[in-house]
C-alpha cells in the first residue's frame, strides 16, 4: 500500500508502531530521500512541527548503500553533515530485521542517537529515532 506523508502525519503512535512491525526491513537504500519528522503523531500539531523541523533543522538524508554511510540534510541550507553507519540488524523496537543508522562511532554531536528504519512502500521508509535506549519520534524517507 502506498502512503502519503500528510496520512503518516494523522496516524497514532500505535498505528505508526503497527506499520514498522509489520513492514520488512527491504534492502539499504541508497541516494537521497526527502525527510519528515513525526513529532506528536496524530495530533493537529504534528504537520506544524513536521513543517518547523524541515524547514530549519533536518531536510532528510543521503545514503552511500556502497559505503555503508549516510550524512544527514541539515540546517535551512541542506548542508550534508552528520554521519552514520549503515546496517542491518535486530530493531530495539520488536527484535526482527531493520535498517540501523548508527551515529554512535562516527559523530560527537550524535553520538547517542540510533536510527531504524523498514520499507513501508516502494521508496518510502518509516523511521524511529532512540536516544540511547529511550524512543523520541519517528520520521519518514521518501527517495527519489
Amino acid at each position: 500500500m502506498a502512503y502519503t506523508v500528510d496520512q503518516l502525519l494523522e496516524m497514532s503512535q500505535a498505528d505508526l508502531d503497527k506499520l514498522f512491525t509489520d513492514s520488512p526491513a527491504g534492502e539499504i537504500p541508497s541516494g537521497e530521500a526527502d525527510g519528515t519528522a513525526i513529532v506528536a503523531p496524530g495530533t493537529t500539531y504534528s504537520p506544524a512541527i513536521a513543517k518547523f523541523v524541515s524547514t530549519f533543522a533536518w531536510q532528510g538524508k543521503v545514503f552511500d548503500s556502497e559505503k555503508g554511510v549516510l550524512r544527514n540534510r541539515i540546517l535551512p541550507f541542506g548542508l550534508n553533515a552528520i554521519i552514520a553507519k549503515v546496517y542491518k540488524a535486530d530493531s530495539w523496537l520488536d527484535g526482527k530485521e531493520c535498517i540501523v543508522l548508527d551515529y554512535s562511532a562516527t559523530s560527537l554531536v550524535a553520538q547517542w542517537i540510533r536510527d531504524e528504519i523498514r520499507e513501508i512502500a516502494p521508496k518510502m521508509h518509516l523511521g524511529k529515532v532512540y536516544w540511547g535506549k529511550q524512543r523520541l519520534i519517528d520520521f519518514v524517507l521518501r527517495f527519489k
